[in-house]
């Protein structure tokens, strides 16, 4: 969460940056996270400052500063609002330090907040004060009275501030009036630990406050993926944000608008709840009586997939016909749909713009991905490749940019980030190692302690190295595998028929219901010079031959497993730097994104095709042909009731 207040919050720093250094503020920094990733996130080095009531957590906030190499930040423990600990020089702690910026996330409606309360003028000119058992409002206030007369802010806060009444109403009317909000972003409920309640993020900029005609708003209240039992912000949901609200985007009427002053203050009388002013709900499914009774597909629903039918206007036809007035029927077989669909030459020409933005994005990018060195700057590198790539991708109308900015940034931050760090740091060389996996024990005399468990490639996977070089020695030790599968197959269905009420094998079984290898053959012994051609002899036979055949087929495939291991891992250090750059940008990284963004284009046609299936199955059967069928299947069930001598 916190990279994206931040980075929502660069935006406002500007060019100014290049002037000066800036200070952050944070007055409930908690552990120091927030100011960590604020500054983490920032290019260009920034002061952070902090307070926290707590002086053990104020404590942890200093060793964090020091364990990621922010020493030199300030953090002060005190209450913020009985002991705030920032103050102007010179005057004698009376007036509090006012700073450029600040970032916050302050306890959620905080019950206490008045103990030992000082003022220092933080209320004054807000036309009351916040209510004694929820700071919320005290927290925005204090923010306020910090910031300089340009100064700017993003708070976190429970989306109950936007339309609350009372003494908070009368101050959140104040603060519009003074014209210092300039945004205000939805989160999704359920994203902070300790909370469910919904959040919001409220931009705060006092530089040209009393000319601002209306306030930003977005409603990303949407835009979130499960994690376990929390929802959690993705990548590309952070992006859009965070796009929308610095380009602030509005084509998209459902996501983000900007509200002028007179709807927010006479129309909805300083109500800032979003909801008022952005309606984000999903159309109702809706069912039509008509199509139902008379059969046909309504042309509304037909219609409401103009988007696709833009882009395949043949598809259309080819799909559907009009049965009558506001009514269409299918063409087509039901079974057939998905297939007329894929093999629609509009639909597959729309495939190959996909292959040609990622292309074009290939050309864009691979000259640096190929020359990575020591001077390559890591994090601003994957600022440059994903815009390049949201740029690429911009205008496929079926696939959203966003995803496709997820695809990338999912496998920057899982592998491809430190790919490229070891690159920069050890060059190409690091290609050509491989490293053992650990493990541990599990039991026994050397439970607890460290064993090799496998190996695998610094940077290149083995399964690559062995993909690419060794497919032919690969194949082989599949087929030999199969082989060894269908004999294994072969063992198990013997020894289950063998092992039944007059099965050879019974006698065999041991105390966990396997087949004793030594006592069959001990049997076999006797059986040879006693029974040999007996049933009894050839059954035990038969089990010794596949239990042998199996031993041996085993064998060789893990003898041919382990040759061609160490064939693999004598492969990394001969690799060229011709071979190592294909096998790491073509076969690695543009491989595993090309399939990430192809995935999403197949998910989206089948959402698509569903969604026409689901259509004429809705519609295919009438409700006379339904009401005529449970007739016929009641009629059916009466007779059968009554040759059976139940009648009524």
């Amino acid at each position: 969460m916190f990279p994206a207040v931040f980075a929502i919050f660069i935006h406002f720093l500007g060019d100014r940056l290049c002037i000066k250094d800036y200070v952050f503020i944070d007055p409930a920094c908690g552990s120091g996270s927030l100011l960590i990733r604020a500054a983490d996130e920032a290019p260009f080095e920034i002061a952070i400052w902090g307070q926290e009531k707590e002086v053990t957590t104020a404590g942890l906030a200093k060793m964090n500063l020091v364990l990621h190499n922010k020493a030199a930040g300030e953090i002060r423990a005190g209450n913020t609002f009985s002991a705030p600990r920032y103050f102007e020089e010179g005057s004698d702690d009376e007036v509090l330090k006012r700073f450029d910026f600040a970032v916050a996330n302050p306890p959620f409606s905080l019950k206490n907040w008045t103990d030992g309360l000082k003022d220092y003028g933080r209320f004054d000119g807000y036309g009351d004060r916040p209510p004694e058992k929820n700071g919320d409002f005290a927290w925005l206030l204090h923010i306020l009275k910090s910031l300089k007369s340009t100064g700017k802010a993003a708070v976190i806060l429970p989306h109950g501030v936007l339309f609350c009444g009372n003494a908070e109403a009368t101050i959140r009317k104040a603060i519009i009036d003074k014209g210092y909000i300039k945004g205000i972003i939805g989160l999704p409920a359920n994203l902070f630990y300790g909370t469910g309640i919904p959040a919001c993020i409220i931009i705060i900029d006092k530089a040209d406050a009393a000319e601002r005609k209306g306030i930003f708003m977005i409603d990303a209240s949407h835009d979130f993926v499960k994690d376990g039992n929390k929802n959690r912000l993705r990548e590309r949901d952070i992006y859009k944000i965070v796009t929308t609200f610095n380009q602030q985007i509005t084509d998209d009427p459902k996501y983000a608008r900007f509200v002028p002053n007179d709807e927010i203050k006479k129309k909805n009388e300083y109500n800032l709840n979003i909801p008022r002013y952005i309606d984000s709900s999903t159309p109702e499914d809706l069912q039509d009586i008509d199509g139902h009774l008379h059969g046909g597909i309504p042309a509304a629903d037909v219609n409401s997939m103009e988007k696709y039918w833009v882009l395949f206007p043949g598809l259309k036809d080819k799909l559907f016909s009009q049965l009558r007035e506001g009514y269409y029927r299918l063409n087509i077989p039901k079974e057939d749909i998905r297939n007329v669909v894929y093999n629609d030459p509009e639909f597959s020409a729309y495939a190959e713009r996909i292959d040609e933005a990622f292309d074009a994005w290939m050309q864009m990018v691979d000259s640096g991905l190929r020359s990575i060195d020591e001077d390559t700057e890591v994090k601003p590198y994957i600022v440059e490749l994903s815009e390049q790539l949201i740029d690429c991708f911009d205008g496929l109308e079926l696939v959203d940019k966003y995803d496709v900015y997820e695809v990338l940034l999912s496998y920057w931050y899982e592998v491809m980030s430190d790919d490229v760090y070891l690159v920069s740091v050890d060059g190409y060389d690091a290609a050509r190692t491989w490293e053992n996996i650990m493990g541990e024990y599990t039991s026994g005399k050397k439970k607890g302690q460290e064993k090799v468990i496998g190996w695998e490639g610094v940077l290149l996977p083995r399964a690559l190295i062995e993909s690419v070089f060794f497919a032919t020695e690969r194949k082989k030790i599949n087929e030999a595998q199969a082989v060894a599968e269908e004999t294994q197959s072969r063992l198990e269905e013997f020894v289950e028929e063998q092992t039944g009420d007059e099965g050879y094998l019974k006698e065999h079984l041991n105390d966990k219901d396997k087949v004793d290898a030594k006592s069959v053959a001990a049997r076999l012994k006797v059986l040879k010079k006693t029974e040999p051609k007996g049933e009894e002899y050839a059954a035990l036979k038969q089990f010794a031959d596949l239990t042998d055949s199996l031993s041996k087929q085993n064998k060789a495939v893990k003898e041919m497993n382990a040759e061609l291991e160490e064939k693999v891992r004598a492969k990394y250090a001969l690799l060229t730097d011709e071979e190592i750059l294909d096998l790491l940008v073509n076969r690695k990284w543009y491989a595993t994104i090309f399939e990430g963004i192809k995935a999403l284009y197949v998910t989206t046609s089948h959402q698509m095709t569903n969604r026409i299936v689901e259509l004429v199955e809705r519609y295919e059967d009438t409700l006379p042909e339904l009401s005529a069928a449970v007739a016929e299947y009641e009629a059916k069930v009466k007779n059968h009731l009554k040759r059976m001598g139940f009648e009524w």
